[in-house]
This record gives structure tokens, C-alpha cells and sequence, in this order.
């Protein structure tokens, strides 16, 4: 009788013992999430650059009126007292500058609208992003398309000005006009995610971006040419990759203009440095960090 009991004991504890190991073993393997891959998490970053941006009126008309408002003042200022040669594009500073003015659209939309990366990291949509099973290569491309689609975006409309001048594009000008434009873009949004993403600042990112941004444009050959330098001027242009967009938006604008860099040349620059500054993104991004939503 007592074996008995003892013996229903025991299968009553191995039970209990089989219950707690499979409950365990249950809290121990829990499911994993699945990824959702990169183009539907980069599609929806995409997007919601897009709509905020034009949600917000006074960025749209203060990127576009203030580029303008500096080619019309600038070159009316200078009119005909500029002449670096008598071929198109080089006979009128209005003409002169206006690629330079397009590209100072596109730097300016490009670089600010990644501002937004230090709003959704103070607002913890960043954080929510990074913690999601979702590639980190997708924040990156999603953030930077966003703010290449806008960029691009304002730098064609302004391009609408351009038969003001008497210029006018075949369809080969103007997709070259348009993939140069994009390219331009893509480069300076990922320069600006990059400089926006260790910083949790605005006042910050500002700051560096008057430091830097300014005589990126100054010295890009859009203000004033390249040959008419001084050497050591010369040297710094030739290094900066804005450069190349410049020259080859004025090579494309008015052909029968003698440019400094062929085409290929300029367009072979913009491409390495799109994907340096693309690759130095998915770098900063995938490096840990102590700080919050980074």
C-alpha cells in the first residue's frame, strides 16, 4: 500500500517536472520575428520623407524663392559687367549662374531635409525603426531617396526657368540634366545623413552645416569659374565633388561653352563620390552606439 502511494508520487513529480521543462523550454525559444527584406521598409521612409515635406508649405516656398531671389538679385547686380568669353553661358552672370543657383536648390533641400533623422531620434520614431526586424541598409535608403526625390524635385522646377535664358534641351540634354540633378542630390543627402546621424542637436547640425556647407557651394565654381582663379582657389575646386556637378550642368545647359571637365569626367566624379558617401552612411549606421535610437 505504501509502495503504491509512493510510486503514484513519483510519476505525480515526474509530471510536474516534464510540465516546468517543456514551459522552459517554451520561454527559452521564443519565435523570432521575421525580416520584411529592405524595399517595403525603405518604401514606407521614402514616403513618409515626401509627405511631410510638402505638408510643411513655407519649407517648399522658401527653398525655391530663395535661390531664385539670389540668381535674379545676383545676377541682375553683376549683369553685363561679368565676361569670361564671349561663347554661351559665359557672356551674362545671369546666365553664368544659373546652374549655380540649381545646384544651390538642390544643396539646400538635400542637406536640411535630413534634419528630420535628429527629430525621429528625439521623438523616438528612430528608435522604434532600429529596433524593428527590418535591415538597417533600409533606414539608410529610405531616408536618402526621400531626401533625393525632394531635391530633385525643386531642382527640376526650378529648371523650368531655363528658357528664360533662350535655352533650349532635346530629350538627350535634358535626361542627362535629370540624371546629373539626381545624382547631385543622392551625394549630398547622404552627406547630410551622415553628418546628422551621430548628432542628437539641431542647433548642432546647423552650425556645422554654416561651417560646411557655404564654401562647399563658394567654392564649386557656381559664383564664380574655376580658370579665372587663383592657384591655390583652383586646387580646393578641383577637390570638391560639387565641382563637377556644377560644370557638368553648364556643359549641359549651354554646349557651345568650353568646359573645364568633359563630361564623362564630371559625371564619373559624381558617381564615386554618390557611392562613397552612400557606403560611409551604411557604415555609421551599422556601428553601435551608446546613444539613444543610434
Amino acid at each position: 500500500m505504501f509502495a503504491s502511494a509512493s510510486a503514484k508520487t513519483r510519476r505525480r513529480r515526474r509530471r510536474k517536472l516534464a510540465d516546468m521543462a517543456t514551459q522552459t523550454t517554451t520561454l527559452a525559444a521564443p519565435a523570432l520575428p521575421t525580416s520584411h527584406g529592405v524595399s517595403l521598409p525603405a518604401f514606407t521612409l521614402w514616403w513618409r520623407e515626401v509627405v511631410r515635406f510638402y505638408r510643411q508649405r513655407s519649407r517648399v516656398v522658401g527653398v525655391i524663392a530663395s535661390p531664385l531671389l539670389f540668381w535674379i538679385v545676383i545676377g541682375a547686380g553683376f549683369g553685363t559687367s561679368f565676361r569670361s568669353g564671349d561663347a554661351a553661358g559665359q557672356s551674362n552672370y545671369l546666365d553664368f549662374f544659373y546652374p549655380g543657383a540649381l545646384i544651390m536648390i538642390v544643396l539646400f533641400t538635400s542637406i536640411f531635409t535630413m534634419m528630420s533623422v535628429i527629430e525621429d531620434r528625439k521623438e523616438g520614431f528612430l528608435l522604434s525603426v532600429l529596433v524593428a526586424p527590418v535591415p538597417r541598409s533600409a533606414i539608410v535608403l529610405g531616408k536618402v531617396l526621400g531626401g533625393t526625390t525632394l531635391a530633385t524635385i525643386q531642382g527640376l522646377i526650378f529648371l523650368l526657368f531655363a528658357p528664360l535664358l533662350g535655352i533650349h534641351l532635346n530629350a538627350v540634354q535634358l535626361l542627362l540634366i535629370v540624371l546629373t540633378i539626381f545624382l547631385v542630390s543622392f551625394s549630398l543627402t547622404a552627406l547630410g545623413f551622415a553628418i546628422a546621424w551621430p548628432m542628437d542637436s539641431s542647433q548642432a547640425f546647423h552650425a556645422i552645416i554654416n561651417l560646411f556647407l557655404i564654401p562647399l557651394w563658394l567654392l564649386s565654381g557656381a559664383l564664380f569659374p574655376l580658370s579665372g582663379a587663383s592657384g591655390w582657389l583652383q586646387l580646393l575646386m578641383k577637390l570638391n565633388p560639387l565641382t563637377y556637378g556644377v560644370e557638368a550642368l553648364r556643359d549641359l545647359l549651354y554646349p557651345a561653352s568650353t568646359p573645364v571637365f568633359s563630361l564623362p569626367e564630371s559625371m564619373a566624379t559624381l558617381l564615386l563620390f554618390t557611392l562613397f558617401m552612400f557606403g560611409l552612411c551604411f557604415v555609421m549606421v551599422n556601428r553601435r552606439s551608446t546613444k539613444p535610437g543610434a
